[in-house]
């Protein structure tokens, strides 16, 4: 019986080596998709739905090298983005990668598409890029983008016809930027709280600068993510304001709100 057990064991032991030489390798391309369901679009602080709900969904592909892509899409209000879709349609690249343990440095682009949306009756697109530089260690992470295009379409021929309230013509804005502060914090058992700072520069149209932040808490229920967080500017409402195509009704876009979320990455 016992060189029975011994021979069996001896059979297992070359049968797992067997297995694991001929078991084929990890792959080196991973994709996933995400979902998104939200009381209100805040993008840098500023309602991008009129402060309506907003159902956002995406995918991104990673190689093992650190490069990665990905498309990321929302409904955005008509009222902002004039005469288009109704849509925001995101594309982006980069490479990531570890220099030492715990510390990330991330380098991409960015570019923001709006199908058929433009600036009242001017014909200027609300398309925008930008190339970013980002840094993570551990807790805490720091993104630095910068704008190789006028900001959301924002030049002389524009100014006096952009959504909000009229500009004084000032030159194009290219070379705006914005500084992303972001601490996450795991709090409890699948629950995490993210403290966030930003700050948007809009060259050549100073009455545009504001401070953005974002204090939530999230927690991974398993069939989806649950999130609540309070978001606020201290944005120039004589400017980052909207109304409606009728007139009838004005809303402030950087004011303070509780904003609702439910999100599933698959």
């Amino acid at each position: 019986m016992k060189n029975l057990i011994l021979s069996a064991a001896i059979l297992s032991t070359f049968a797992a080596s067997a297995f694991a030489q001929t078991a084929a390798p990890a792959s080196p391309h991973s994709f996933t998709g995400n979902l998104t369901v939200a009381s209100d679009y805040r993008f840098r602080g500023i309602s991008q739905t009129f402060r309506q709900p907003t159902l956002q969904g995406g995918f991104d592909y990673a190689h093992s090298s650190g490069f990665y892509a990905g498309n990321w899409n929302s409904n955005v209000s008509g009222n902002l983005f004039q005469n288009g879709a109704g849509l925001e349609m995101d594309f982006y690249g980069g490479y990531k990668f570890e220099p030492v343990k715990d510390l990330t440095f991330d380098v991409g682009g960015l570019y923001y598409y709006y199908p058929g949306a433009t600036i009242g009756t001017t014909g200027v697109k609300y398309d925008n890029g930008e190339i970013y530089f980002g840094a993570a260690y551990k807790w805490f992470s720091a993104k630095y983008s910068y704008g190789l295009t006028d900001f959301f379409g924002l030049k002389n021929t524009t100014a006096a016809g952009y959504a909000f309230t009229a500009l004084p013509a000032n030159g194009n804005s290219k070379g705006s930027s914005y500084l992303d502060l972001n601490a996450n914090f795991e709090v409890a058992d699948k629950t995490t709280l993210t403290l966030h700072a930003g700050r948007q520069t809009v060259r050549h149209y100073g009455n545009l600068n504001y401070t953005d932040y974002k204090i939530g808490i999230a927690r991974d229920f398993g069939f989806a993510t649950v999130g609540l967080a309070v978001v606020g500017t201290n944005a120039d409402k004589n400017y980052w304001r909207l109304s409606n195509t009728s007139g009838t009704k004005t809303k402030m876009l950087g004011t303070s709100t509780a904003v609702l979320s439910v999100s599933k990455t698959f």
